[in-house]
Order: C-alpha cells, then sequence, then structure tokens
C-alpha cells in the first residue's frame, strides 16, 4: 500500500504520539473491536488516511500499546535496586506493582482486556513479555519458599493470585478518595505479606 500524503502541518513526532495516546484512550472506554481507525483519526485531528503513514493497521497499533506497556514495566523493574532477601523484594514487588500500575490505568486495562483481540503471533509475543513480569515473582517466591521465609505451595499459582490482587486496585481505587496510594500499598504489602505466610 502506498504511503499516503502526511496531513498538513502534522509532524511525526507530534502526531504519532497523539496517535497512540487516541488509540489507548478509546480502546480503553470502548473496546478493541467497537472502535475503527476512522475513530481514532477523528480524534487526533488527521484524515483517516494519513493514520497509516503511522502503523499498518489497528492490530499492529494495539500491539504497539501492549508492548511498550509490558516492555516500560519490565525496564522500569531492572531499573531497581533489589535487596537480596525475599521478605524485602516481595514488599518491593508489592509497592512496586500497584504505584507503575495505578499511573497507567488505560494502559493497564487493554493488556490484560483486550489479549483475546490480537492475532497469534502478537499474542505469543505479549504473552512472552507477562510471563517474564510473572516470572520474577515466582523467583521471589521460590526463594523465600527455599529459606523457609515463605509458606506457598505452587509458587507459580500464588504468583498469579498476588498478581491478580494487586491489579485489581486499577478498578476501586480513585486518587481523590479517602486513601493515599502509600496507604492502599501498606494495606496490600500486609495482605500479600499473610497470604504468603512472610515470617516476621
Amino acid at each position: 500500500m502506498a504511503a499516503m500524503a502526511r496531513t498538513a502541518g502534522s509532524r511525526s513526532d507530534i502526531t504519532g504520539p497523539r496517535i497512540r495516546d487516541a488509540a489507548l484512550r478509546l480502546f480503553a472506554r470502548h473496546g478493541y473491536a467497537a472502535v475503527s481507525m476512522r475513530q481514532i483519526a477523528r480524534a487526533v485531528g488527521v484524515q483517516a488516511g494519513a493514520l497509516y503513514n503511522y502503523t499498518p493497521d489497528k492490530q499492529s497499533l494495539l500491539f504497539d500499546l501492549m508492548r511498550d506497556h509490558l516492555q516500560e514495566l519490565l525496564n522500569a523493574r531492572a531499573a531497581r535496586d533489589l535487596p537480596p532477601d525475599p521478605d524485602p523484594r516481595l514488599e518491593d514487588f508489592t509497592r512496586f506493582h500497584i504505584r507503575f500500575h495505578l499511573e497507567r490505568a488505560d494502559a493497564v486495562f487493554i493488556a490484560y482486556m483486550e489479549l483475546r483481540s490480537l492475532n497469534p503471533e502478537n499474542f505469543a509475543v505479549i504473552e512472552a513479555l507477562r510471563r517474564d513480569y510473572e516470572t520474577q515473582l515466582q523467583t521471589i517466591l521460590r526463594d523465600g519458599v527455599e529459606q523457609r521465609r515463605f509458606a506457598v505451595h505452587d509458587t507459580r499459582i500464588a504468583a498469579m493470585a498476588v498478581i491478580a490482587m494487586l491489579t485489581g486496585v486499577n478498578t476501586w481505587y480513585r486518587h481523590d478518595g479517602r486513601l493515599s496510594v502509600a496507604a492502599v500499598e501498606d494495606i496490600y504489602w500486609d495482605m500479600v505479606r499473610k497470604a504468603v505466610a512472610v515470617s516476621r
């Protein structure tokens, strides 16, 4: 398909991020299947054909949003200076997960709810990135079990359960509510600690 002329006055370094932001917002609000490229273009203020200067199709746009979100998550984890002991590492994971995800509500919603919308090839890539993140928590739990700090029968199931609980904060938390993010972290850390029987 031949590249179409860019809308007058648009710049790739501005229009590209605006397209991604609009798609992220619309996918999270209406669902991937219900959003058309024309709607995205209208939200950005460009002609529908101009979108194809920035993305091959809607599937690629969804994939890029999900991949970049998960890569940002993994990069943020890799940049942390983690303590060696499993107890503080688990606390760090708990607080990090809540804080990181609360700041990216739309991206989190899409990353979990639109997996079914990916084609098999894209799904495999996203699933591998998700598994990388989940494995980090599994490793913490396994180390804790080996050191007799945690009592977990199946570290994979426990890791999935903890992540599901932590991600659930996004469904109810409001920044103008009665609890600060720090208070939510404290409450959830207490629940995670008790769930895996972290010794005091």
